[in-house]
């Protein structure tokens, strides 16, 4: 790099002409002598930061009639507040620049804060006495492609991204600095295109290759490999809020990983941004959407959501919306739209009723407001990974191919069917009388046969009565249990089950009276009964789960009564959806309207309680009447089932009936007694075949992991403008529609979010691409064109290169929004290959590098420098997606901070050493090293990261068992490299570093060893212990205080500054 004068032509031409003026004696006028001003990049940053908030869009609080973020503002008539606040070319009768300058202070604008700065008045002076020539915001016109400029040095750009950084280079006098040596710049495109270092092998090769397009190669490598989408997905999670976790006070665990999954696909295929774009915000709304579709749309189901027991439901709800928006406007168009949230953008044109607007987009799900804690919150899918839909796909081939065999079957079925049907109703004798009834996941029966205890769980359950004599009556089927209000039965604690199993509850009952508890697992707690059961209430037949009775637990009743003193067979069943709509109630086979009651599942449900048969442990009063044939089924019956089950007339009484008599109910329960126990063997196996197979499919659904995604509901959930932002202030209705300011909706699309998100990525509008590529070329550069990467309005920085910016914005979209294309024309030009050595001149001119006159050197992020450590040890695991893993974690990180049963599972075997991408990120309590490092919290959208400086980082790459473990894999794989040390420690210093040691780096690094080594030699149990860390095996056959030696070296090069630093 060379400075060849800090003269810019502008100052140039400046001096010169005052030169001319000395000698001819002609005066200079100032407009003459300074340069223009330009009002986007110099003089609407000082009215943004100093007057919109008092005098900009915000209607509200706009003082004197004066905004001064429109043309009119400046030069129309302000009615009773007087005329234009400016005269173009006379600044000194310009109000505004009057009251910038007035000494009385309280005349003196502005009138709360600090007063311009010199240099501020100045620019605002020369703005107006060069003819106030006003802009509308450069971020908010659609970008053209400009000319890539001529430059004076035609032989350093390589492509045009450089043509437009030299001719700025060229234009404040200054010179690009020369490319990077080889090793750096194989390190430092390894490191931005997949997040890992490259081997040694990579290395020589790209060092030996001495073709012209050597580099070029290098980088399509890298492209090309899976390593590519998780780089990429790091920075896109970020953005997204994606964690493990709900948030909130209990911050639950969720299940998300499979949008993840998806996002790293997406690049590794180079989907194009705009169907990138798309899918995420609305792939729901796709025609015919695809499950990757569906699971696409879980972005906006990334935000915190709250299960906290008390909460207004209806006061979250409008939270998720307003965290969609600020999200989706933020990632997407670079604006701050949630500052309109409580009233008009104090600094850009967004109208508080736009924002709510936009807010109707986002608010039309058929969510709840209050989330479960531990499991996802609907609306949620089942998404199978691909290995698991191929199971599913066989599992299916096979059913659909039993299925076939037993149809083959029918004729035969009825033949021996009628036989066996015959042979029942040709009988009188009672002792052959047959019957039968559904066991498939029966987990409890009690018959009550003249025993109280039963089956559970396939073995003899024992039974206690409590508070009376047992009494046995004649029952619907034979005996019945009897009970007076005082008397019930205890039964042990099964079956086992929670707001998330599915299950059947039934039985007969004769009720005496219109209520009481029928059977349940529950309990007085300190807000009313806990547990689960099947109850009449005052008539009612109610099937109730709760933690808490107000307003933590699902139910539901049948609008129906009951009938008194007549036997009628009851059942309940619940899918484990944690909702009513997932509950049906039955009265005699017949399928009851039903109420919902409550809808608020919160925590986990207590199952610490004994089943109790005609009773609770709660106030409830206990039944009275009779009870038979109690039965719990570890599934939901169909329809078709529990008529079978309320079925009372045996197989033997179906069969003498006639059968066009029989009911359906009958006939199916003669069949199925059939198929299951009476035909013949061949009958009987392809029928349990295809009954084998339903519950396999079943089962393989169950395992599949879910996430929550994005639907519409029918008819449309109302969005109203909030009164200063408060959910239970509302104010006028508003629509779906996007902020005026911006290009409008498509007249032909109806205005939802699939519109919305079509917009996002059309051509006309004027953010999305330059927002996209400046976060593009943040992640190399460490800045981004514009600073600001999170904000594009008025607040925002104009654009270090603006013509740049909008070149690559205008390519971006001209190539179909190839992401791929994009990072390689970035990475392949001159302007990335600089090196990253910076004179103290050039860092007193340009301490920020905004004007790309070298690469930036700055230290990696969080989850690049652990990858680093484990992938030059040979740790990492690499394997693409799946759950989130456990790492190694300081003991007891959350016991403080969680409920009962949520503990930190540390993984074991490989998944401890997989990429950081996929460590559980819990919100309330993120991974350590990672934070320390300054990862996001995911707490909110992050688009902008830091960087930090701390002695904790460095005593945390030096303790911390991941770097510990590392260190000594690093040394075992040394030392089986070479047999000198001096070849061992330039080996692992090139591993970390890509480059070999410098004498001085050398000699420090071998007296390192030296010392170490004569320590451990005299100390072996502490070189035992230090190279016993961590789980992975360590070799045996190598000496423990040698390896103890070059671990400590190891540990020092995985602590430098050069290897966790991206030059």
């Amino acid at each position: 790099m060379e400075i060849r004068s800090r003269h810019t032509p502008k100052l140039a031409k400046a001096i010169s002409l005052l030169v001319a003026c000395c000698f001819t004696g002609v005066p200079i006028t100032a407009q003459t002598a300074e340069s223009a001003i330009d009002f986007n990049r110099e003089v609407r940053p000082i009215l943004s930061q100093n007057c919109f908030q008092c005098h900009g869009p915000d209607t509200g609080n706009r003082q004197m009639g004066l905004r001064l973020d429109i043309l009119d503002g400046f030069f129309g008539d302000r009615g009773p507040f007087g005329g234009p606040v400016i005269i173009p070319g006379n600044a000194e009768e310009s109000l505004l620049y009057q009251r910038l300058t007035t000494q009385t202070d309280a005349l003196r604008m502005p009138r709360e804060g600090d007063a311009l700065t010199p240099n501020e008045i100045q620019t605002i002076r020369l703005w107006i006495d060069q003819g106030a020539t006003w802009e509308s915001h450069w971020a908010f016109v659609a970008p053209e492609q400009p000319l890539v400029p001529e430059v004076q040095d035609k032989s350093w750009p390589l492509n045009a991204i450089d043509n437009f950084v030299l001719a700025r280079l060229e234009e404040e006098g200054l010179s690009p600095s020369l490319e990077a040596d080889r090793a750096t710049l194989i390190r430092r495109v390894s490191l931005d295109l997949t997040g890992l270092p490259p081997t040694l092998e990579q290395v020589d090769a790209f060092l030996d290759d001495s073709s012209p397009d050597a580099y070029e190669k290098v980088v399509d490598q890298l492209l090309q490999s899976s390593r590519y989408g998780e780089r990429m997905a790091v920075e896109w999670l970020d953005a997204a809020r994606y964690a493990d976790t709900n948030g909130y006070q209990t911050d639950g665990e969720r299940t998300m990983w499979r949008w993840r999954d998806w996002v790293i696909d997406a690049y590794n295929q180079n989907m194009p941004f705009d169907q990138f774009t798309v899918e995420q915000l609305a792939g729901d709304m796709l025609p015919n959407a695809t499950l990757g579709q569906r699971i696409a749309t879980a972005f906006n189901r990334n935000h915190s959501l709250s299960a906290e027991g008390g909460i207004d439901p209806t006061e979250f709800l409008i939270e998720y919306a307003v965290d969609r928006v600020a999200t989706t406007s933020t990632v997407w168009l670079g604006l701050t739209m949630g500052c309109a949230r409580c009233h008009d953008h104090k600094f850009d044109p967004v109208r508080q009723t736009e924002f709510y607007e936009m807010t109707a987009f986002f608010n039309n799900i058929p969510e709840r407001g209050k989330g479960f804690k531990y499991v996802n919150s609907p609306p949620f899918i089942s998404a199978p990974t691909r290995d698991q839909q191929a199971q599913l796909d066989q599992l299916e081939a096979e059913l659909g191919q039993a299925r076939l065999a037993f149809s083959e079957l029918e004729s035969e079925v009825e033949i021996e069917k009628q036989k066996w049907e015959d042979s029942l109703g040709g009988t009188m004798d009672l002792d052959a009388e047959v019957d039968w009834n559904i066991r498939d996941q029966l987990l409890v029966h009690h018959a009550f046969d003249g025993d109280i205890s039963g089956i559970h769980m396939g073995q003899a359950g024992e039974s206690t009565l409590e508070n009376g004599l047992p009494h046995f009556v004649d029952g619907r089927l034979s005996a019945a249990a009897s009970f007076d209000g005082e008397r019930f039965i205890s039964s042990g604690n099964q079956p086992d089950l929670g707001y998330e199993d599915a299950f059947t509850l039934a039985a007969w009952i004769y009720p005496s009276t219109d209520t009481g508890v029928i059977f349940s697992r529950a309990s007085e707690g300190d807000q009313g009964e806990v547990g689960w059961g099947l109850y009449l209430e005052a008539g009612k037949l109610r099937l109730n789960l709760s933690t808490r009775i107000l307003d933590d637990g699902v139910a539901a009743e049948t609008v129906a009564d009951i009938q008194l003193d007549k036997w009628q067979h009851v059942v309940a069943t619940y899918d484990g959806s944690k909702t009513p709509g997932g509950m049906s109630i039955y009265i005699d086979g017949q399928l009851q309207e039903i109420t919902p009651l409550l809808d608020l599942v919160g925590n986990r449900l207590p199952r610490r309680y004994p089943l109790r048969i005609g009773a609770s442990g709660s106030s409830k009063p206990n039944f009275e009447g009779h009870i038979d044939e109690v039965r719990i089924y570890g599934k939901v019956l169909t329809p078709e089932e529990v008529a079978v089950v309320a079925t009372a007339e045996t197989v033997s009484d179906i069969a003498r009936v006639p059968p066009e008599q029989r009911t359906t109910a009958q006939a199916d329960k003669l069949r199925l007694s059939f198929l299951n126990q009476y035909a013949p063997p061949q009958i009987r196996g392809a029928h349990k075949r295809v009954t084998q197979l339903e519950r396999e499919r079943e089962e393989l659904w169950g395992r599949f992991p879910t996430v929550m995604v994005m639907e519409e509901m029918t008819p449309r959930r109302k969005t109203y403008r909030l009164n200063r932002g408060a959910y239970d202030n509302p104010a006028e209705e508003v629509f779906p529609d996007v902020p005026a300011m911006l290009p409008p909706l498509r007249d032909s699309d109806e205005k939802n979010r699939l519109a919305f998100a079509r917009w996002i990525v059309d051509p006309a509008n004027p953010l999305t691409s330059r927002v996209t590529v400046n976060r593009f070329w943040q992640m190399y550069f460490e800045t981004g064109l514009v600073k600001s990467a999170d904000n594009f309005g008025s607040q925002g920085e104009f654009p270090s290169h603006p013509e740049l910016l909008d070149w690559l914005a205008t390519t971006f979209v001209d190539s179909d929004w190839d992401i791929k294309n994009m990072q390689r024309l970035i990475v392949t030009s001159a302007t990335y290959r600089q090196s990253s050595a910076v004179n103290p001149e050039l860092l007193r001119f340009d301490p920020e590098n905004r004007l790309l006159a070298r690469a930036s050197r700055v230290r990696l992020p969080a989850q690049m420098i652990r990858d680093q450590a484990l992938a030059v040890s040979q740790l990492l695991t690499e394997k693409i997606g799946g759950p989130s893993v456990g790492p190694y974690q300081p003991e007891g990180l959350w016991d403080d901070i969680v409920e009962r049963g949520q503990e930190y599972q540390l993984s074991t075997g490989e998944d401890l050493y997989r990429r950081s991408l996929y460590t559980f990120w819990k919100r309330t309590r993120p991974a350590p090293s990672m934070v320390m490092f300054d990862s996001s919290t995911r707490e909110t959208h992050i688009v902008m990261s830091t960087r930090t400086n701390t002695p904790l980082q460095a005593l945390n790459l030096m303790n911390d068992v991941t770097y510990t473990e590392a260190s000594r894999a690093l040394a075992e794989r040394a030392m089986k490299q070479y047999e000198e040390a001096a070849e061992n420690l330039t080996y692992m210093y090139r591993l970390a570093t890509a480059r070999k040691p410098d004498s001085e780096v050398s000699s420090i690094l071998m007296n390192s060893f030296k010392g170490h080594f004569e320590r451990y030699q005299s100390d072996r149990a502490a070189a035992l212990q230090l190279v016993s860390t961590g789980e992975s095996p360590r070799d045996e056959t190598l000496d423990i205080a040698e390896l103890a030696a070059y671990q400590m070296v190891a540990s020092l090069i995985l602590n430098l500054d050069v290897t966790i630093t991206k030059d």
